[in-house]
């Protein structure tokens, strides 16, 4: 390949490139922005003729990223982050809460927090183009770190490899959810280590919520290596319980949506202090609307205190 001179790379060879990098397939990645395979294809080879060097390894069976290339996605999600930003600040200085506002959530949250997010949006935000995207927690990330995502509603904190800027919300419990015949079923008060007795049903590998209930099974010493079952959402896991599969672990401002479709479980309260989570919004620090971000976090809080959970201000 010829060493590049004074050329650099386009913002349409970056955002090509970088779709590989992320997908791992050109058919994927050529439909994720928006291109023809051959499209992506030339744009890739374009940028590795500009850099003077092999990104990208093709084989009949899968894409493989080259060291050197793993270092180049690197670079070009700062890069495409920062025209994102420079962007916005304009758009942000024009007007506030107006223009695209893409918000991703996770899925433990999206059903239940949405309703009253998308009636605060129409009531006091009428100029907001509101795009929601619902992704587990490490797509979230990755979107925002790229620009593609400017605010998200997760559980805190975000955690991720790049940083990001963590506005609490509110505080909420977990709930043990069992059959209703369940020895536990309907009591209050009981101490955490009662699931040390338990087979606790989980999300699959991915979910925040999944992590946070072997976090606090680890903490009262329960076995966490066993149990084959898993489910994909918390409406299956609910499922399996009602059919006598275990107990599982729900949030609260899940309870009644989740709960509320059979009448095959019972509730089981943790003494004070209840393990729980917190759920807020993140954003890249530095955002040119984080004033925006911080006013949309009040509004919300307002907005949700009718839900069971403990506001943080």
């Amino acid at each position: 390949m010829r060493h590049p001179k004074s050329r650099t790379p386009t913002i349409a060879q970056l955002k090509a490139f970088l779709a590989v990098a992320e997908h791992l397939h050109f058919r994927d990645a050529a439909t994720a922005v928006g291109l023809s395979q051959p499209a992506l294809s030339g744009a890739v080879a374009a940028l590795e003729e500009t850099l003077g060097s092999q990104l990208v390894e093709r084989t009949t069976r899968k894409v493989i990223i080259t060291p050197l290339g793993e270092r180049v996605a690197e670079h070009a999600r700062r890069v495409l982050a920062s025209l994102y930003d420079l962007t916005e600040e304009v758009e942000a200085a024009r007007r506030p809460f107006t223009g695209p506002l893409h918000l991703g959530v996770i899925p433990t949250v999206a059903p239940y927090l949405l309703p009253g997010v998308l009636r605060l949006v129409r009531r006091s935000y009428p100029d907001l183009d509101l795009h929601v995207h619902e992704q587990r927690t490490p797509s979230l990330l990755e979107g925002l770190a790229a620009g593609r995502l400017d605010l998200l509603l997760l559980a805190l904190p975000a955690g991720g490899a790049s940083p990001t800027r963590d506005i609490p919300l509110f505080d909420e419990d977990f709930v043990l959810v069992t059959p209703p015949d369940h020895e536990l079923a309907g009591r209050t008060g009981v101490p955490r280590d009662v699931l040390l007795d338990l087979d606790v049903l989980l999300l699959e590998e991915g979910h925040c919520l999944r992590d946070q209930a072997l976090d606090i099974c680890r903490e009262v010493g329960a076995d966490t290596s066993g149990g084959s079952t898993r489910a994909a959402g918390l409406s299956t896991l609910v499922q399996l319980v009602a059919g006598g599969l275990g107990v599982t672990l729900l949030p609260a401002t899940a309870l009644d949506v989740e709960a509320g479709r059979t009448d095959r479980l019972a509730t089981v309260r943790f003494a004070d202090p209840a393990p729980g989570r917190r759920i807020g919004l993140a954003t890249r620090p530095g955002s040119a609307r984080s004033g925006e971000y911080e006013r949309f976090a009040a509004s919300l809080r307002e907005a949700l205190c009718d839900l069971p959970v403990r506001i943080v201000s």
